[in-house]
């Protein structure tokens, strides 16, 4: 891990970047303040998760949004499940919004504010998950949405209501706030501070038993931790794919046929001209003779264009209908008749007079029957291929309508059926590293995760050419499974966690001595000679994010945050062991006033000041609507949510 610091210092970053780590961390500070309300008891139904002002907030309206909050998850993480949203503590963050929204609200409306039935109509009619395929608001497909999602209409429209309000209460307010000038000074003075010291790490491993545990022991490890091993849902997805190959073999069509289709095409096969021209648009009759004349005498018509100031627009090959549909009728009469190479006497047009020359002459000559005849066949045949694969395929669709099983339309119709086991939420299959669901049939995988069971679909993967009929063979839901089947995985884990309870003791008595005037590497290894991962730290604060595709380490933000002359210890992620940062200097230089970095951070930071308002804002309002929170019913939500009833 202590290696991975070295790959922080090859490169400087930039001081937007910097700022916005500035910005997140003042939203953070700012959501904190917010984070809690005071429980003023009283509360009692089991289905109100909270009172706002006296209106509650039903635990049906909190797990709707719990289920958007998972739809906005998995646009990021798209196997997240439920129970690993509620484990990393998003049901607290979902009610806490809520409670903002209704606390806003009400403040809004006690004061005055409205936002109108004609305009939450308005916006509901904006939103595309509720327009149909033709674009249009669908009452239908916005009560599916809604079904789907586990609102209600009612519930939708004061969620809106609400954001309304509260834009016109914060928005007036916080629209442009302005950092003073000795504030960000102060932040500017941040972003060029140098910190010294080390980091040190006490490994897990070197502590960790090397026996195994007894049943016991594993099985309570397990039980505690049961939220570390759930498994993504898994589905076992069934397709028959059938194209052109799947249909009868076609006749060749009859010499009839053929002449009359030769005959419905005759314009098609018919001689063609086909020509190009350069043009550009002068004013007036005069200046087009005039600049005719200059090219004609040897002038190019670029440079004769050029020279008085105009475009030159180069056509592509055209018929004369088309020429004259694009420029105008007497433009190309006059083109069709001059040479190649000519210019053309100048002509008429809506904005003035062309100046033209012919750049191309196509002829295409006839074509006769007997020269398109092997054309002709083939296109009979591919539209007589896909009138039988659309039959092919409307007949497996009333099979599927009618409650057939896909292996039975399979069968029926002599299709191969491939069935594809564990596949997860974004492709890749379970159990099988670096294998994922064929590309081909990837588009189908949305619908496969929103199935039912045993209910066949036809989906068409290449238009008029390639269909398929799949179906969802088996459902194995998010869950953390028996612990046989994950013996070993809870076996290491158990390990790590033990060997990290062993090193965070060995971490405190290094600690104590370094407290006590000892150096970090004497005091380490005076605890374990085998303890040797120290990093020496020099580095800006702005050198933090050098890579601003790579997370910062813990320990890295922990030296940033700490006092000249301390010493503190860090668990690091996943049992892996204990940090020690032990912080020697800090050195902040001054920013002079012409400093661009000043006017930098102070612009920067402006959004962070509108947050840092509106959090405050929020808590006051809070405070004056009165929030009470039904600790029971949350508990039993998130427990519900999480899979454990």
């Amino acid at each position: 891990m202590i290696s991975l610091f070295r790959n922080f210092f090859q490169s400087k970053i930039g001081l937007p970047i910097f700022i916005g780590f500035l910005v997140l961390v003042a939203l953070a500070f700012a959501a904190s303040d917010i984070s809690g309300s005071a429980t003023f008891g009283g509360l009692t139904g089991d289905d109100k998760v909270a009172v706002v002002g006296g209106e509650p907030i039903s635990s049906n309206e909190m797990s709707g949004a719990m289920n958007n909050a998972l739809d906005r998850a998995r646009e990021q993480n798209p196997t997240i499940t439920m129970p690993q949203l509620v484990a990393n503590d998003g049901l607290n963050r979902e009610l806490e919004l809520l409670i903002d929204r209704y606390a806003i609200g009400q403040f809004a409306q006690k004061y005055g504010l409205r936002a109108g039935d004609n305009l939450v109509n308005s916006e509901i009619l904006q939103i595309g998950a509720f327009r149909n395929v033709t674009g249009e608001f669908d009452q239908a497909t916005y009560q599916a949405a809604l079904r789907r999602q586990g609102i209600t209409d009612a519930i939708l429209r004061k969620d809106i209501a609400d954001g309304l309000l509260a834009q016109q209460l914060l928005r007036p307010a916080f629209a442009a706030p302005q950092l003073p000038r000795a504030a960000a000074r102060q932040y500017a003075a941040l972003v060029i501070e140098r910190r010294q010291g080390q980091i040190a790490l006490v490994p897990s491993s070197e502590y960790a038993p090397e026996g195994d545990p007894t049943a016991e022991q594993l099985n309570n490890f397990y039980s505690e931790n049961r939220s570390d091993f759930i498994l993504p849902e898994r589905r076992t997805i069934r397709f028959a794919r059938f194209g052109a190959d799947s249909v009868q073999s076609v006749a060749d069509p009859t010499d009839a046929q053929i002449a009359a289709r030769y005959e419905a095409d005759a314009a098609q096969y018919a001689a063609q001209e086909r020509r190009a021209i350069s043009t550009f648009v002068v004013p007036t009759e005069a200046a087009a003779q005039a600049l005719v004349e200059r090219i004609r005498g040897g002038l190019s018509l670029e440079a004769a264009a050029r020279q008085a100031g105009f475009n030159v627009s180069a056509g592509e090959l055209r018929d004369r209908e088309s020429m004259a549909a694009s420029t105008s009728f007497a433009l190309a009469e006059a083109a069709f008749a001059a040479d190649e190479g000519d210019v053309i006497a100048p002509q008429r047009s809506q904005l003035g007079w062309y100046v033209a020359r012919v750049d191309d002459v196509e002829n295409t000559p006839a074509r006769s029957l007997a020269d398109v005849r092997s054309d002709i066949v083939a296109q009979i045949r591919s539209e007589a291929v896909a009138s039988q694969l659309i039959e092919l395929s409307s007949q497996i669709e009333e099979l599927v309508d009618t409650g057939t099983s896909l292996t039975d339309a399979a069968t029926q119709f002599g299709l191969e059926v491939t069935a594809v086991p564990g596949v997860l939420a974004d492709g890749r299959l379970y159990g099988t590293p670096g294998q994922s669901l064929n590309q081909a049939i990837r588009p189908i995988l949305e619908t496969a995760f929103q199935m039912d069971e045993g209910e066949p679909q036809l989906a068409e993967l290449v238009a008029g050419e390639q269909f398929l009929i799949f179906d969802v063979a088996d459902i194995t839901q998010s869950a953390a499974p028996p612990i046989a089947e994950v013996r070993e995985e809870v076996t290491a884990a158990w390990r790590r966690s033990e060997g990290n309870r062993v090193a965070q003791q060995a971490a405190n008595r290094i600690l104590e001595a370094v407290r006590a005037g000892t150096p970090l590497a004497e005091a380490m290894r005076a605890e374990n000679p085998a303890l040797n991962q120290i990093e020496r730290i020099d580095l800006e604060r702005r050198e933090l994010l050098s890579n601003p595709n790579q997370r910062v380490p813990s320990a890295l933000i922990l030296m940033f945050s700490m006092a000249q002359g301390s010493t503190k210890i860090l668990e690091e992620e996943n049992d892996l062991g204990w940090f020690l940062v032990d912080l020697d200097e800090i050195v902040v230089p001054d920013v002079a006033n012409d400093n661009p970095i000043l006017d930098q951070t102070q612009n920067s930071l402006a959004q962070a000041l509108a947050g840092e308002y509106n959090a405050q804002f929020a808590a006051a309002v809070r405070e004056e609507v009165g929030v009470e929170r039904n600790d029971e019913a949350v508990e039993a939500l998130r427990r519900q949510l999480a899979g454990e009833i």
